[in-house]
């Protein structure tokens, strides 16, 4: 990180979270975060769910909840970027104060509620997105909606032509009743509808389910027998924050939410593992990357790319460059060829 990095990370500590986030954004429009790319190489390059990706470190939704800084991000280092969560109608959250850092844990907590602009504001943006870049979409499902499976089905069809692949977002803590979604018959009855969806949109891309990291092994299992049942369904994303509190020393420990974070990082990782010895579908880790040592131990526990967000926070955007230069660097010194090379090759030790 270099001097100007660290001076403007402890100058946005000095603001309320939400606020500092964004100052962080207009920041990054103002053309103040890094000119270069994607890092990549040929020990990098990957290919997930038919994504190809200069390099498997992804940023996670939530960063960029509108889409509206594509165009910088795009030159931060990441190997593909997920927007959103988008909603059909635009939402405002919950009420504020919804975003707390836990400095001592490296950690937030947030209870934002799926606040966005809605679909057509940020389909609109999607539309001009840079090229050459992997750009996916997080859909949510608004608080109020009479048929929530129906609202991710909308969201796809509106936005589908403009990204390479989309995430169902059922695994967010603060939109009540959303986990429900996770249950046998009620994921069924939503892909039922998003895959519909999907195909009458002519989405081509990978669509991904998003879980949560609070599941035991039973609700994995059942989740899995439902994805069974539809072949389209490209991969998991694991996971989504968490309502565990164990070992937190920060003041906020106690806030509503769900909690991201270094302290998130075992927990995901052990389901990641668990995961990747049931299915062989392609999943995407994330909880608690904050180095390139803790993205190598989830693809090593079978992962087949990462992404990072809370992390950001305390290392700063040029984080995801640092990440992939160290990844690159742990996989030549352990013999590694490729990234794929590596999947699951120490999931024994999360298991």
């Amino acid at each position: 990180m270099s001097l100007i990095e660290q001076i403007g990370l402890r100058a946005l500590r000095s603001f309320d979270p939400e606020t500092a986030h964004g100052l962080a954004l207009k920041a990054l429009n103002a053309g103040l975060g890094p000119k270069g790319g994607p890092v990549t190489s040929d020990r990098l390059r990957t290919q997930v769910a038919g994504l190809d990706l200069p390099n498997p470190v992804g940023l996670a939704a939530g960063f960029d909840k509108n889409a509206e800084a594509l165009a910088p991000l795009a030159r931060c280092g990441f190997g593909f970027l997920e927007v959103g969560a988008a909603t059909p109608l635009p939402q405002m959250g919950n009420p504020r104060p919804r975003l707390y850092r836990l400095t001592e844990d490296r950690a937030a907590i947030n209870r934002f509620g799926f606040n966005n602009q809605g679909m057509d504001v940020i389909a609109k943006r999607l539309a001009g997105r840079p090229s050459g870049r992997v750009v996916g979409l997080n859909l949510g499902a608004n608080k109020t909606s009479p048929d929530r499976a129906a609202d991710f089905g909308k969201v796809l069809a509106r936005c589908g032509a403009h990204v390479d692949f989309a995430t169902i977002n059922i695994s967010s803590p603060n939109t009540e009743s959303l986990r429900d979604l996770q249950g046998r018959d009620a994921l069924h009855a939503l892909l039922t509808q998003v895959i519909h969806a999907s195909h009458d949109a002519s989405f081509a891309g990978p669509v991904f389910l998003k879980i949560a990291p609070d599941l035991g092994g039973d609700e994995i299992r059942d989740i899995l027998d439902v994805l069974g049942d539809f072949p389209a369904l490209a991969g998991i994303i694991a996971t989504n924050t968490t309502l565990n509190r164990d070992g937190l020393r920060s003041t906020h420990k106690g806030q509503t939410g769900g909690l991201s974070g270094q302290p998130l990082f075992d927990k995901s990782t052990r389901v990641v593992a668990l995961l990747s010895s049931l299915t062989d579908l392609p999943i995407i880790g994330v909880g608690g990357v904050g180095s390139a040592e803790q993205a190598y131990a989830k693809i090593r526990a079978g992962a087949s790319a990462v992404q990072l967000y809370t992390a950001l926070v305390y290392g700063g955007i040029s984080l995801a460059a640092e990440i992939a230069t160290g990844l690159d660097a742990l996989l030549a010194r352990d013999g590694f060829t490729s990234v794929a090379d590596a999947v699951g090759t120490g999931r024994e030790d999360w298991l």
